[in-house]
């Protein structure tokens, strides 16, 4: 490594280090109990914006910046540290406060994206690309787009709620809050590994929802969702139109949210599959039937994906008796079909405790681990790729790496300066980079940062 690589290098992990210590030194010097009484950072406006609240607006301004350093391992041992970003502005707005209207809603979001991955850059073997991501806010390109323009009211004793809009398919369905860094341990799984045809945040598209509840603690929803890829390119973030569209992201999801569930505390339990009528190329096999890798034909057309998932959560204790100090655990599970899903099943489990200490009732500490599968068939291609081309080194250019299980795990200390600042450091390892067992095990230290406007 030449003396300007080390300068950088170094000069990195330094900025990294010291924006650590800036954030933990902030912390130690928020102990007056008056201190950071705001929810926002911008304050209260002289009262006007709670009074706006009462009216029934909602200003909607949120920062979440995520640093990563790879300390350790990878495919590229060169240190650095990347950083990604999202900015979202908007609002909500009652429309029951302010026009009368019955259990009704509005939302408008417009979001921004910036940054670089840390694992595409620094973690996985470019010959494959990545799977997953240490910094969950990276991704769908450095642009502003319109995340949400949606409609929402209840009817008969808001039994019956619907939804139509501009609006993301994670919003309701696969609900899960996203603590962690690493992408492994947030909401929308599905958004990650069909991210062709299910739209995550940020990227929105035409949809609706329909929700019945069964019970005050159960309920079933289902939805449609316009499936049109213009919708994720960089240049298309506020495209309105139809045009392009080629097929509907179906769901469907059983929710039950009891207030006294296992050992009588709450908990939250979802059951839900997807059916998308949308053309997707088979993993391995030509128009024939016959495996790509001999034949060297394009791949089969199949006429449709689906997908399958369980997520759980359950608090299993509070502190000192103290309900907003909870410990909590969770799991989820996902299934897709072998045809065309890069990623044919995929589970994560963990656990958060909050308020551990009560000198510090809002402090968290988590811990998740994670398990991604890389589809059988998948795999058996490439090893045939390899056998067609006569080549058994790693190393040599035209070897294609075989995908197996990548392994992720995080560990992170989470603290609330304020009210509108949390500040989470962390540590996150990767077994296999980009599923490839040849590329070394990745030890990776991170920084998410939240900040209420």
């Amino acid at each position: 490594m030449d003396s300007a690589s080390k300068k950088f290098k170094y000069h990195s992990l330094f900025k990294f280090c010291a924006c650590i210590s800036a954030c933990l030194a902030l912390n130690a010097q928020a102990s007056d109990p008056k201190g950071g009484s705001s929810q926002w950072m911008l304050g209260d406006w002289n009262g006007k914006r709670t009074e706006l609240l009462e009216q029934g607006v909602d200003v909607i301004a949120n920062y979440a910046h995520e640093m990563a350093y790879n300390a350790k391992g990878g495919y590229s041992s060169d240190k650095t540290v990347k950083y990604a970003n999202n900015i979202e502005l908007g609002t909500q707005l009652d429309l029951e406060k302010l026009m009368g209207m019955n259990d009704a809603s509005f939302r408008f979001v417009v979001s921004n994206r910036n940054g670089s991955d840390l694992t595409v850059e620094r973690l996985v073997d470019p010959r494959t690309g990545q799977v997953g991501s240490t910094t969950e806010v990276a991704g769908r390109g450095q642009v502003w787009r319109l995340s949400q323009l949606w409609f929402e009211q209840s009817y008969f004793e808001r039994a019956l709620d619907w939804k139509i809009g501009r609006v993301s398919p994670n919003e309701d369905f696969q609900d899960f809050p996203c603590t962690f860094q690493n992408l492994s341990f947030c909401s929308s799984q599905a958004g990650v590994w069909v991210s062709r045809v299910w739209y995550g945040y940020p990227v929105s598209t035409w949809g609706t929802r329909l929700r019945y509840h069964m019970t005050p603690e159960t309920f079933f929803q289902v939805g449609a969702f316009l499936n049109n890829e213009r919708y994720t390119e960089t240049d298309q973030g506020f495209n309105l139109s139809t045009k392009g569209s080629n097929g509907t992201n179906v769901p469907i999801e059983f929710v039950w949210k009891p207030k006294h569930g296992l050992m009588g505390l709450p908990g939250e339990y979802r059951v839900g599959a997807f059916h998308m009528n949308v053309e997707a190329p088979d993993i391995s096999k030509d128009a024939n039937g016959r495996p790509m890798a001999m034949s060297g034909l394009n791949a089969k057309n199949r006429s449709s994906r689906d997908g399958v998932w369980f997520i759980g959560r359950q608090q299993i204790a509070w502190f000192d008796d103290v309900s907003s100090r909870p410990l909590e655990v969770f799991a989820q599970a996902h299934l897709y079909d072998r045809d065309t899903s890069f990623v044919d099943r995929f589970y994560s489990a963990g656990i958060i405790a909050t308020g551990i200490w009560s000198s510090r009732p809002t402090d968290q500490i988590g811990f998740a681990i994670s398990n991604t599968h890389i589809n059988d068939r998948l795999r058996d291609h490439q090893k045939m790729l390899n056998e067609q081309r006569g080549v058994t080194d790693y190393n040599d250019p035209s070897f294609t790496p075989v995908q197996r299980s990548q392994w992720d795990a995080e560990i992170f200390y989470g603290v609330k300066p304020t009210k509108w600042l949390t500040l989470r450091p962390n540590i996150q390892y990767v077994r296999h980079p980009g599923a490839v067992n040849e590329v070394d095990d990745a030890l990776v230290v991170g920084l998410k940062i939240l900040t209420n406007f």
